[in-house]
């Protein structure tokens, strides 16, 4: 094992001279929408931090400073002497074997190399005694948990849509910025952190797969993700590629928009029930969380809601790349012409959600690590 982490972690550390060296791809490639330092590579910017840094920020990871727990990671909160506050995660010693390694070490060569506002910053790591991601801590947690804790305030429709603009510019530098495509195959609620000041950051890479130029997609077993918000082709067939991404951010910006959980106790999907509503304009307002009591944007909602119906759509065809997407809630004129289906598929669109409820019955997800998403950024 520690041969293996040592050739591992040679390869990360060169792999920084290469994000440096070589030229992205994509950075002729303007849009109005994105800043255009979206469009170059950026140097890591995490260290390596000492064992001993981080047992003393966790006061010896102490049970008091446990905050939220995984697949294979522990996260704990911790203050370095700076009084910089942080969160640690900790690959557990139950999960010792190649396959966890490998996966923890993936993690951190995806997100080490990613530098965006709205994607969670990797703040360093450490292989003493162990495998450890250091981040920020998130002191508003995720999306997830502004919405559903009933002690939590009320989050407002300008704040809604801040979430999901930026969670939008998130994605489309994972797919379309970085130095290799990035596919997250794990977007939802509780992988969308929050900043301070509610900007959204997406987290959690433990799911993610590099997706080289010259490949369309990707085809991966066993089948993770989390039930409700997985893509029908990665669910039956397990291909993923951006339009997998790009499904459940359709999901996302539903729960963004209701305030209902992708798969509610009474175990009915979120897309079953906003199914019949986004076919139908009039019918729209009664997508909107009731306990925003009428107080949205109607305009920016017809927008977030024609974004999410084109998300979801069962053909990834036919669903828009992210960059279509942020022009649709941000800069272009809506023209629901353009995204017409040809008759005989749009009938087939949404053949598949209820059969997976009846097959399930319940919410699931395979995510390795879940509980790291509340807690850092």
């Amino acid at each position: 094992m520690r041969h293996l982490r040592k050739n591992s972690f040679k390869r990360l550390f060169s792999f920084s001279k290469l994000v440096e060296d070589n030229n992205n791809e994509n950075k002729n490639e303007t849009k109005p929408v994105m800043p255009s330092t979206e469009e170059q590579s950026q140097k890591p910017t995490w260290t390596c931090f000492s064992f001993d840094e981080i047992f003393d920020a966790t006061n010896g990871f102490s049970k008091e400073n446990l905050v939220g727990r995984g697949g294979y990671a522990e996260v704990y909160r911790g203050v370095m002497k700076n009084g910089e506050v942080i969160a640690v995660k900790r690959l557990t010693k139950a999960s010792t074997d190649e396959r966890k390694e490998k996966e923890f070490l993936q993690e951190i060569g995806t997100i080490g190399h990613v530098h965006h506002p709205n994607v969670s910053s990797l703040m360093g790591c450490c292989i003493d005694n162990g495998l450890y991601l250091i981040f920020a801590f998130s002191l508003h947690g995720s999306v997830a948990s502004v919405l559903h804790d009933k002690n939590s305030p009320l989050v407002s429709w300008k704040t809604r849509y801040k979430i999901a603009v930026g969670t939008a510019r998130g994605l489309h530098y994972l797919h379309k910025g970085c130095q290799r495509r990035i596919i997250h195959r794990d977007i939802k609620s509780s992988n969308v952190l929050l900043t301070a000041d509610y900007e959204p950051q997406i987290s959690d890479f433990g799911l993610a797969k590099w997706l080289p130029s010259q490949w369309t997609h990707h085809s991966v077993v066993p089948i993770e993700g989390t039930f409700g918000c997985l893509a029908p082709e990665y669910f039956m067939h397990g291909i993923v590629d951006e339009k997998t991404d790009v499904f459940a951010f359709g999901v996302f910006l539903l729960e963004i928009i209701s305030g209902r959980k992708p798969v509610d106790g009474s175990h009915q999907s979120l897309l079953s029930w906003a199914r019949p509503l986004l076919m139908n304009e009039g019918e729209l307002e009664k997508l909107i969380d009731p306990r925003l009591e009428g107080d949205y944007d109607n305009t920016q909602l017809k927008r977030v809601a024609f974004t999410a119906s084109l998300c979801i759509r069962t053909l990834a065809t036919w669903r828009p790349t992210m960059t279509q997407v942020l022009e649709v809630l941000v800069d272009e004129e809506i023209i629901k012409e353009n995204w017409k289906m040809p008759e005989e598929e749009e009938e087939d669109e949404f053949w598949g959600f209820e059969d997976l409820e009846c097959e399930f019955g319940s919410p699931f997800s395979t995510s390795p690590v879940n509980s790291v998403s509340s807690v850092c950024s």
